[in-house]
């Protein structure tokens, strides 16, 4: 670890041949190195557009005097059921909290099936329903949807599955009920970093499971819907400058994608980012550091230093204990040429955290 970002830049990595590859690999989907890699290179310069360039969970889009928020994701999860939620809840939470990122209040959503030929229908029902009962907590609609069924998957031992694969879309949309612009843009100097409770409950949940691994307290996953707690926020008048929910690659990866947008430091401070001892035991068992886990109920909340006590007061109501301080925005060193993280230590020892290359975990969203 270097104290001084000369001796530690964002481009200091390991040097793998990632433009060497002609073929999709797994980590391209894993929200890191890879997968900026493909976003950059292949789906911006083609897709190009200024709503698209936000690059924020949704897009708002004013449609006359109304703003709505728009935003779409896929779930190809592995087990479809674990530990506090299941594919269906997962598909309905992710999507309702990438509108509530975009400040909007989650309103309708659309879903999209593809079922493997041989599916049970009792376990479709199962998952049906599951979706229901959270849409019904998140007080949005399911409005339209459609139906795929494939051919059985065909495995790398070139074997016919046995008719279990499901795979979700859901597509959202929002109403923004404010004037502000909750994006990277609006992030400014001296703005403080807020999380909403402890990491890695999902991540880790998804792959104890996977893993057998078997703990006193079993890890939980964290899959949530968080409109509630933001619109609270708004409601009351903090004046938030953005918003970003945790998921592939945890708080590292979110931290890191906000910095660069706006062009600052991100400072965190490590003995402020809260994770549960079991969370933390499993994964230093699997190798794996807490910041870059995902989580389907976590969300950092950008806003001015003096907005910090009322915003903490909110959150408190909705996360009693948990929300807290992890970070400040501070001016990047001149010498780099785009925005970056650190992560201080207790003893203020302080590193550059850099974007994972590929994917530490299998599918897990």
């Amino acid at each position: 670890m270097q104290d001084n970002p000369e001796f530690n830049t964002p481009d200091f990595n390991c040097p793998l041949p990632l433009h060497s590859t002609d073929h999709i690999l797994m980590g391209h989907g894993g929200g890191g190195k890879l997968m900026q890699q493909l976003i950059e290179g292949l789906f911006l310069p083609n897709f190009n557009n200024p709503l698209l360039n936000q690059r924020h969970d949704s897009t708002v889009i004013n449609l006359g005097d109304t703003r709505i928020a728009f935003t779409t994701d896929s779930y190809v999860i592995q087990p479809l059921f674990f530990p506090g939620g299941d594919i269906g809840s997962l598909a309905v939470n992710g999507t309702v909290n990438d509108l509530a990122m975009g400040g909007s209040r989650p309103s309708y959503l659309s879903v999209g099936l593809i079922i493997e030929e041989g599916f049970p229908i009792a376990t479709l029902e199962k998952i049906i329903q599951s979706m229901q009962a959270a849409a019904d907590h998140a007080k949005v609609q399911i409005v339209t949807g459609d139906t795929k069924v494939i051919d059985k998957v065909i495995n790398r031992n070139h074997e016919k599955s046995h008719g279990s694969s499901l795979f979700i879309n859901t597509a959202g949309i929002g109403i923004v009920e404010h004037k502000m612009t909750l994006a990277p843009r609006s992030i400014q100097i001296g703005d403080v970093i807020l999380l909403n409770g402890d990491l890695g409950r999902h991540g880790m949940a998804i792959m104890a499971l996977r893993e057998g691994l078997q703990f006193d307290s079993p890890i939980v996953s964290d899959c949530a819907p968080l409109a509630e707690p933001i619109l609270a926020l708004l409601e009351q008048g903090i004046p938030i400058h953005c918003l970003r929910d945790l998921t592939r690659g945890g708080l590292a990866s979110a931290a890191i994608e906000l910095a660069e947008a706006a062009n600052v430091e991100i400072e965190l401070t490590d003995d402020a980012i809260p994770v549960h001892d079991t969370v933390r035991g499993a994964c230093e068992i699997l190798g794996l550091d807490p910041i870059y886990v995902a989580n389907e109920g976590r969300f950092i909340a950008i806003v001015p230093p003096d907005t910090v006590e009322a915003a903490l007061s909110i959150l408190h109501q909705f996360f009693p204990q948990q929300a807290c301080v992890i970070g400040q925005v501070r001016s990047k060193a001149p010498n780099i040429d785009r925005g970056y993280v650190t992560i201080r230590n207790s003893l203020g020892v302080k590193r550059i955290l850099t974007l994972l290359t590929g994917d530490p975990l299998p599918r897990i969203c």
